[in-house]
Order: C-alpha cells, then structure tokens, then sequence
C-alpha cells in the first residue's frame, strides 16, 4: 500500500515538472492552441484620444491582436483630445507612462525631451515597413532616429457644402484656383445666401503653414533647427483674412468662437451656415455623417509654387523610451499599419492607410464618401510628383504657439489690434515659445 502511495505522489510530482518547465511552441506572435492560457503574458499599456467611436474600433482591432498574440495583454486608455496631453505629460513626468502612446505634429517636442523609444533595433523583425510609403517611414525619424510610426494619413482640402453652391447659383470652383478666387466666391456665397450664411470659416491659423509652402517658407525649418519663416512672410496672410473678413465674406469672430470649426456637433458646415472650410481628409466621413448636404473635398487654393499641400501623417504611435516591452512595443505597432484584419476595423478614421496594400484593400469596399476621400489623397499624391513638398514639422512649443496664433487671429477680427502691431506681437512671441523649449 506504501509502495502504491509513493509511485503515485512521484508520477503527479513529475507531471507538476513537467507542466511548470513547458514551454510555449508557438513562437513569438503565434497563436496559441484554442482555449488555451499562454504559459507568461506580458501587459502593456495603450494611450490615445478620440471619442466613443474610436475607442470602440481601437478596442476592437485590440481584441483581434491578442487573438492573434496571446502572451500580450494590451491596456488601453482613452481621452478627450482637449486633456490627452496634458494626461501624457504628468505621467511622462512621473515616470508612469503608457508603453505606447499616440502622437500628432506635436511628436517633435517629445523627441527633443528623449521620451521616445528607438526603434530601429526592431525593424525588419518585430516591425515591417516594407509596404509603409517612404514619406511616412521619413516623417518618423527624428534626430536620426525611427521614434514614430504614422497610423494614418491624410491631406487636408477645402470642405465644400455643394447644396449651399447650389442654392446659391454658383458653380464649383475649378481646381486651379487661387486664393483671390477664394476671396471672391466666399463673398459672392454670402451675399447671395444672406441670412447670416457665410462663404467660409476663417482659416488662418490652420492654414499657416500651406501659406509658407506655397512660397518657399515653412513653420518650422527642422533640418537647420530654426524657424522657417520671418515676420514679412506671415504678414500678408493675415491681412488677406482681414480684408476677406471685412468684405462680409468669413464667418464671424464671434461665431467662429461659438461655433469653432472643428467641432462637428457645433460647426456651421453641418448646420448649412458656412459653405466652405479647411479639413483633413480624415475627418470627411463624421462631418458628412451628420448632415444630408452632400459635401466634397476640393483642392486648396493655389499659391506662387503650386497647393503646399503634401500627403501627410495625421497621428501615429510611439513608444515609451523606459518601456520594459519594446519588442511587444513593436510588434504592435507591426499590427497597427500592416495587418489587413486592422484595417478593415479601423478603416480611415486616423487618415488612410500607411501602407498601400490595406488603401487597396479599404478602397475596394469604399462607400461614397470613402471614395471621396480615396480620390481627393490619390489627387494630391498625385500632385507632389510634380510640384513637391517638404513634409512639415510643427514647431518646438506647437501647442503655445497655436494659441497664441488663434489669440492673434481673435485680436485682429475683434478690433483690438491692427494687423501689423498683432502679427508684430505674434512673430516675437513665436521667437520666443520657440526659444524657450529648444
């Protein structure tokens, strides 16, 4: 009976090795047997902002890729853009950030802080960018190093409410036009609508750089480290939004306050109260999902050396400097830009696809408005063969520059500063945000 005892305390003690010194054959980012737990997970942590819908489609493709790597458990953690980075930053303070984060054009002031994961040890195994169009590859190497991958691109146009043309008797503008052109049909727009129904947002701000380009300058000359442009260069742009302004052509300070271009639940473009604005191509389909006027994306207003307007990256990821994961790091952001399971979940609500395999994909199954955006993107890709630009960096301190933009665009339409003293002031506090966060 001892005997018995012993032989079976042995066979479950060997069973207990046997089980606890498995190993998990399935390889680095292979699926594990159905039903199965992975013998070690590791947990990393995901940040991005949006609203409900992007959360919902992000959390989606998430759940795909832990399908498909089960030794990863992805965290994810979602905010409104108004307090994501401010969120981002007091955890990079901190030292508890998120092993992968998204970023805009703002990316450079945190390569410049030696936040950002380098990524080039990963690429080729971990990280494939085979099928990543070269501009995007470009957009992410910083101080000569890969520290950002674009989730998505796009290329921002004029917004057209073709029912308020309509209604107005004009034609469509030709794609050649040129910014007098711009001028003259907002105006026309509002005087023949009337009733408090204008031509176009004011842009200026957003604008800015596509106005540099179209003249050899630029906000934020990164190659040299300086500023791309004097105060002479930027001087003309803002008088032409005063002039255009005063004509009775652009929506109102007032109401471009209230009703600030790029918030679809308050924007005149969805209440058919302005015809005409600046948008990125990705952001088409929630505009025109909440009005029935049928709207389209038009080139930009030419300048002296063509549109200044270049197919560029709208946010991408990048990951923590101090992660303890960079491999998983990577073989996420592999998922994000090449994985056609992704693409079709997430679709173009970051911008296109990086890659021009899962644009072919999506664009396969295009609904109108995806076909619009497709057509507009292929136009400027198109467009740049000829008439090339840099891609732009936005400055050191982006995010006090734009203010201090929007406040002297505000000065100016409020009659609190004429246009030379406010754009004075705007390029010496520009010189100095940008010297300050050097």
């Amino acid at each position: 009976m001892l005997k018995k005892c012993f032989v079976g305390m042995l066979a479950s003690l060997l069973l207990f090795v046997t089980a606890c010194s498995g190993t998990d054959h399935t390889g680095e980012g292979g699926n594990a047997d159905a039903g199965a737990e992975p013998s070690s997970q590791v947990e990393l942590r995901l940040m991005w902002w949006g609203d409900q819908k992007r959360a919902d489609i992000t959390n989606e493709a998430l759940k795909v890729f832990q399908n498909k790597h089960p030794n990863i458990k992805i965290v994810g953690e979602f905010s409104p853009s108004s307090g994501y980075f401010d969120k981002l930053n007091t955890q990079l303070a901190s030292g508890t950030a998120p092993d992968i984060f998204f970023l805009g054009g703002n990316v450079v002031d945190y390569a410049k802080k030696d936040v950002l994961l380098n990524l080039d040890p990963y690429v080729g195994s971990e990280l494939k960018l085979d099928g990543m169009d070269a501009t995007m590859v470009e957009y992410g190497r910083l101080d000569g190093k890969l520290q950002h991958i674009s989730a998505g691109a796009n290329a921002r146009g004029i917004v057209i409410n073709k029912a308020l043309f309509e209604k107005a008797g004009i034609p469509l503008p030709e794609q050649d036009w040129d910014w007098d052109e711009f001028a003259a049909i907002s105006k026309e727009l509002s005087d023949k609508l009337g009733d408090g129904v204008y031509g176009t947002y004011n842009f200026t701000v957003d604008g800015m750089d596509i106005f540099l380009k179209q003249r050899g300058k630029q906000l934020y000359d990164m190659e040299n480290g300086k500023l791309g442009f004097a105060k002479e260069d930027i001087q003309e742009w803002f008088e032409y939004w005063e002039q255009a302004s005063k004509s009775g052509g652009v929506v109102t300070p007032e109401l471009q306050v209230s009703n600030p271009h790029d918030d679809t639940s308050k924007s005149l473009l969805i209440t058919g109260k302005a015809a005409m604005s600046l948008l990125p191509s990705n952001q088409l389909a929630a505009f025109q999902s909440l009005t029935e006027d049928p709207l389209i994306l038009h080139p930009v207003p030419r300048g002296p050396k063509g549109t200044g307007v270049v197919f560029e990256s709208s946010q991408g990821l990048s990951g923590y400097a101090n992660t303890k994961h960079p491999k998983e790091v990577a073989t996420l952001m592999d998922f994000w830009i090449n994985d056609p399971e992704a693409a079709k979940i997430l679709g173009n609500d970051r911008g296109v696809p990086v890659t021009e395999a899962n644009r072919n994909l999506l664009q396969e199954e295009a609904g109108p408005v995806e076909e619009i955006v497709y057509n507009y993107t292929s136009l400027v890709s198109e467009a740049t063969k000829t008439e090339p630009f840099d891609v732009s960096y936005n400055p050191p301190g982006f995010a006090e520059f734009s203010k201090l933009a929007q406040t002297t665009t505000q000065e100016i339409g409020f009659g609190r500063k004429n246009v030379e003293q406010a754009v004075a002031d705007f390029y010496n506090g520009t010189v100095r945000i940008f010297e300050s966060n050097q």
